[in-house]
């Protein structure tokens, strides 16, 4: 990583130094590699990370002394065994000072995120969490729901714990403030209100059915429940709906009544957080060498959810120190509350309030509670996570049996730790796509996914086998080169095949071109009228198997085997998608986005823009003599 890629505040000092050497033990190379950076290491705080002869980084730490906390790895004999293995592979070092240690931490965690290190904890959870919406540049806000980047011109209410949580609250809140959830463009086409102001989930702003005021105090109601104030919210509901009633207006008092359960019901769902307003608290258990954290997320004095963690590389590792890396990384992209609650006193708990409190420039409070509510809660968090623990140590023993079968059945040294299972996608031979799905102990490891598309003309449409050996080929090609011996965990222990002989025949022959046919391989092609549950297993010495339809190994096969499928038919509908969207304009070489934006907006279609004549072309705004030229000669070749 070049320092450009560092923020500012951390690109003080940086150097890189490196030892090599084939005649000395791995142990005496590493020790060496290490002590050469001693020499010229700084008594300052700092980040570095310990990469191993090709680059990769094994190991990303901070320190307040860069120098006392590196001699600590020269010391091998004090070090466990899993650290003396990093010293090993270690042959170059990395180092970055900070001006302090909380900018180290903050470093850190950011490294840890970017190169996911083998000798780091990992928090292995990388799904973004969803948020509700309220946008404030529009004179009517939409509310919806958000991922990702927090951009917005607007206010952010979150984190809920899953989507179908966000769904659940955004719909009881349609019933209760009746704000907007469409878009701009469609908002400003309405003639009429649509179906939601019927069913009484909108209040039409969009043809004039409430003003900019009444509007604007819906959105200030809404801001003030999901901000925790629901009584205030409650008692206006009430008041209105009895005034409504005293003037014996029954159907608006009924329609305030029925905004009063749905508030009701949103409260219900949401659940209460007894002595927290706005906080996270986080506890975590640990059994058979596998630690689970949960997070519960309160905010506004409502519990919007939670959610468990599996940390990674967490063996022989203290639980404090896995706590601390846990909240160092998941806050390194997430809102923080005001206030952390954790189940355990942390070493570095100061630190981390001061490294988390610099992230969100403001006062961020670490804290173990001993008592009362806040202590009942924390307790609360620890149940789930050891439930949540138990649970998983339960599948994960049921797919460690499903995997000493599939060994068993297809003959295999040992239980597969990667399975790679391809199926390829078309409609008579176009938009043909492959795909790679990878499963192991874990379950599907989606990150590994890969997509392929199929561009050779070379391969007749529709021609299955030849579009199994080019993705095989691309896929087989790179692993000598990415994973040269064999220890990164990248080479497939069995590769399923969606297909029967044919496919099968045609994978075995680029292996064996590759010179990678030590990889066992299976085709599982369906049964007469493509029955599941009565599937053929192929194996590469001719042999056909079967397995009853209620085998538990078979429905492991079938899901592989469908995983494999719906990637790839979801690929394959992504691209046939953006072909039937595709312009004539983008075959236009030198034509970007904002030319073809600005050709469409004065001839209003591709077509017509086809069919101008140069004089028609040289008007529109934006477009020069020569791109001008160059779009009517596109469309207009010379005879």
């Amino acid at each position: 990583m070049a320092t450009g890629d560092l923020p500012d505040r951390f690109s003080e000092e940086r150097a890189t130094y490196a030892v090599r050497g084939k005649d000395q033990p791995d142990l005496d190379i590493g020790i060496a590699a290490i002590r050469n950076v001693l020499n010229t290491l700084p008594v300052r705080p700092g980040v570095y990370r310990m990469q191993d002869a090709d680059g990769t980084v094994l190991y990303v730490g901070k320190a307040r002394s860069l120098r006392a906390r590196v001699t600590n790895y020269t010391q091998v004999a004090r070090l466990p065994k899993r650290l003396q293995r990093m010293v090993s592979l270690t042959r170059e070092m990395t180092i970055v000072t900070t001006a302090t240690e909380a900018e180290a931490l903050l470093l850190e965690a950011q490294l840890i995120k970017r190169f996911r290190p083998a000798f780091n904890v990992l928090l292995r959870d990388d799904k973004s969490f969803p948020f509700i919406f309220l946008r404030e540049d529009h004179d009517f806000p939409q509310i919806r729901k958000h991922r990702g980047a927090r951009r917005g011109n607007g206010v952010y209410f979150g984190p809920f714990a899953s989507a179908g949580s966000v769904n659940r609250t955004l719909n009881a809140l349609q019933k209760v403030f009746l704000l907007r959830s469409c878009s701009d463009s469609y908002m400003n086409n309405r003639s009429r209100p649509c179906l939601l102001y019927q069913i009484r989930r909108c209040s039409a702003p969009c043809v004039g059915k409430v003003d900019g005021g009444g509007y604007a105090d819906l959105v200030a109601d809404t801001k003030d429940f999901l901000a925790g104030r629901s009584q205030k919210v409650q008692r206006k509901l009430g008041e209105a709906m009895t005034a409504a009633a005293a003037e014996q207006d029954f159907e608006l008092a009924a329609v305030y009544r029925d905004r009063l359960r749905a508030l009701t019901y949103i409260q219900g769902q949401a659940g209460t957080a007894e002595g927290a307003r706005d906080a996270d608290i986080i506890a975590l258990a640990a059994k058979a060498n596998q630690v689970c954290i949960q997070a519960f997320f309160v905010r506004g004095g409502q519990n919007w959810g939670h959610r468990a963690f599996f940390p990674k590389n967490v063996s022989g590792e203290d639980l404090e120190r896995v706590l601390s890396a846990f909240l160092t990384q998941f806050y390194e992209d997430m809102p923080l509350p005001p206030e952390i609650l954790v189940d355990r006193d942390l070493p570095e708990a100061e630190l981390i309030a001061e490294a988390l409190s610099e992230r969100a420039d403001r006062k961020i409070t670490l804290k173990r509670p001993r008592r009362g509510a806040l202590r009942r809660l924390i307790e609360q968090a620890a149940r789930n996570a050891e439930e949540a623990l138990d649970r998983r140590l339960a599948e994960s023993t049921t797919q460690a049996k499903l995997l000493r079968q599939v060994a068993e059945l297809f003959e295999l040294e040992g239980p597969p730790q990667r399975i790679e299972t391809y199926d390829n996608s078309h409609i008579q031979g176009t938009n043909a796509g492959g795909a790679m799905i990878v499963a192991g102990p874990e379950g599907f490891q989606k990150n590994a996914y890969r997509k392929f598309n199929i561009k050779d003309a070379s391969i007749a449409p529709g021609d299955d086998f030849a579009m199994m050996k080019h993705v095989l080929r691309r896929r087989l090609a790179r692993l000598p080169k990415d994973d040269p011996d064999r220890t990164r965990g990248m080479w497939p222990d069995l590769i399923l095949i969606d297909g029967g002989k044919g496919q099968l025949s045609a994978a075995r022959e680029i292996a064996e071109e590759l010179g990678v046919a030590d990889i066992p391989m299976v085709g599982v092609a369906k049964g007469p009228d493509r029955n599941a549950g009565r599937e053929t297993f192929y194996m590469e010495d001719g042999r056909e198997l079967t397995l009853p339809t209620n085998d538990a190994v078979l429905f492991y096969l079938q899901r592989l085997r469908d995983e494999a499928h719906r990637f790839a038919i979801g690929a394959h509908r992504a691209k046939r998608s953006r072909d039937i969207s595709a312009s004539p304009l983008d075959e236009i070489p030198g034509i970007g986005p904002s030319r073809k934006r600005a050709l469409l907006m004065h001839f209003g279609t591709a077509k017509a823009v086809r069919g101008a004549a140069l004089e028609a072309l040289l008007d529109t705004p934006g477009v020069s003599k020569t791109v001008a030229q160059k779009v009517y000669d596109h469309f207009h070749p010379a005879g």
